[in-house]
């Protein structure tokens, strides 16, 4: 059942989006669980598009983009408690992907210089290891021009012909990195990631409905694409989807001659999703099934802060090298007082409590088409906020994170007899 207080508000706020039209926002599915996996608040509002009459449900389907990353490393990291992958071995990762030994590092003038340090599966799941996206890196988007690159292609070979834009170790930046990673489980194991997500992940924890390629029935409940012009005065429209090449893929064998990206390839339900972030509250077990997926160790390294060198990593700011894919940026997740940032494996961590009344140690991530999830094991919630808006830092679903992840502390703070939260 869920905790009215909270489903209420969380209504109101949604509603007061999507219900202006000149916010531009057609519809928004915000869900939040308690460590039992129960739901705390699941509210849908709006409609599925613009342009669209269908109303916006909680079997409405997203592309999830960098959603996506939490799941690729769950993965990894199954394959790594196995003996099958090592976070640590350089040598092993070149030996599985030799292009990896061989990439060059691309400087300010354009040019081309060998790496000085190795690569290692940590590196590429902590976004250290040096590789870019174009779209938040100009030296990266202009190397790459007048073709250019399109990581949303699901295509390997183009991902391959990527430089690194740092040197490995030296900073964090925000890349291509897990994609990668995806690619050495692939090799290790003989398995496609999305095989072995829906085994490994979704089978045992009983979700049809998150998937690289969805089947018919997804596709039907698929929310539409839409696009911010901001240089029209913000005019927004519905727009071809940006990850068009697997939603096209309904055969096997068109599947697999399709990049499995573990930075980007996901659909979802967020009702579906937001049980995998309830699994990871709970130490590695479903609450629900019952199935272990990752050992409790495994869990609370990859809350771990994995950068401690970098303590202001996401204070570099993002530029909006491709204005149609991102706002820019001046910093991720500010807090008072400017606290040292973290990193864990895959997503970032607010090491101090925040203005929502989120805990310490709380891990979160986002993905590009205005996604937003949080996972907070010290008061054991977490919840997820779903748009299909371009381009990524839109300000209209921003706020709604914000305000519905505080609506739901507030209630549960009101009310500590429902649910697992402790405030």
């Amino acid at each position: 059942m869920v905790n009215q207080k909270a489903q209420d508000a969380v209504q109101k706020s949604l509603d007061s989006v999507t219900g202006d039209k000149s916010t531009g926002v057609a519809g928004l599915v915000f869900v939040a669980v308690d460590k039992q996996g129960k739901e705390i608040a699941a509210v849908a509002s709006g409609n599925r598009g613009l342009d669209s009459k269908t109303p916006m449900d909680l079997d409405t389907v997203f592309w999830i983009a960098s959603c996506t990353k939490l799941l690729a490393t769950m993965a990894c990291l199954q394959a790594v408690e196995r003996g099958q992958l090592s976070l640590d071995d350089s040598k092993q990762v070149y030996k599985l992907a030799p292009e990896l030994e061989k990439v060059k590092v691309l400087q300010d003038d354009g040019s081309l210089v060998d790496k000085e340090n190795d690569i290692t599966l940590r590196m590429l799941l902590d976004h250290t290891a040096g590789f870019g996206y174009e779209f938040f890196n100009p030296k990266l988007r202009d190397f790459g021009r007048p073709i250019g690159f399109d990581v949303f292609g699901a295509d390997q070979e183009e991902l391959m012909t990527a430089p690194l834009v740092n040197q490995p170790g030296s900073r964090w930046e925000y890349g291509i990195n897990i994609d990668w990673a995806g690619i050495l489980l692939e090799r290790a194991t003989g398995v496609r990631l999305n095989d072995w997500i829906q085994k490994e992940i979704m089978q045992p924890l009983g979700l049809k409905n998150i998937n690289m390629f969805p089947g018919a029935e997804m596709k039907k409940n698929l929310a539409t694409m839409h696009q911010r012009w901001p240089e029209v005065h913000g005019k927004i429209e519905a727009r071809d989807h940006l990850y068009r090449n697997p939603l096209r893929a309904e055969t096997k064998e068109q599947q697999d001659r399709l990049l499995h990206s573990g930075g980007a390839g996901a659909f979802a339900k967020p009702k579906e999703y937001v049980q995998v972030l309830a699994t990871l509250l709970n130490d590695g077990k479903s609450p629900i099934t019952g199935a272990q997926i990752l050992k409790a160790e495994t869990v609370k390294m990859m809350f771990e802060n994995s950068i401690p060198k970098h303590p202001d990593f996401a204070r570099q700011g993002i530029p909006a090298a491709k204005a149609e894919m991102t706002n820019p940026a001046p910093e991720l997740y500010p807090q008072e007082g400017n606290p040292p940032q973290g990193w864990g494996l895959s997503f970032m961590i607010t090491q101090e409590p925040g203005a929502t009344g989120r805990g310490a140690n709380t891990g979160w991530w986002a993905g590009i088409a205005n996604l937003f999830w949080w996972a907070d094991r010290e008061k054991g919630v977490a919840g997820m906020i779903a748009s299909q808006v371009m381009p990524f830092g839109d300000q209209h679903v921003m706020g709604q994170w914000g305000a519905c992840e505080a609506a739901v502390y507030a209630a549960h703070s009101a009310d500590p007899d429902v649910g697992s939260l402790k405030v």
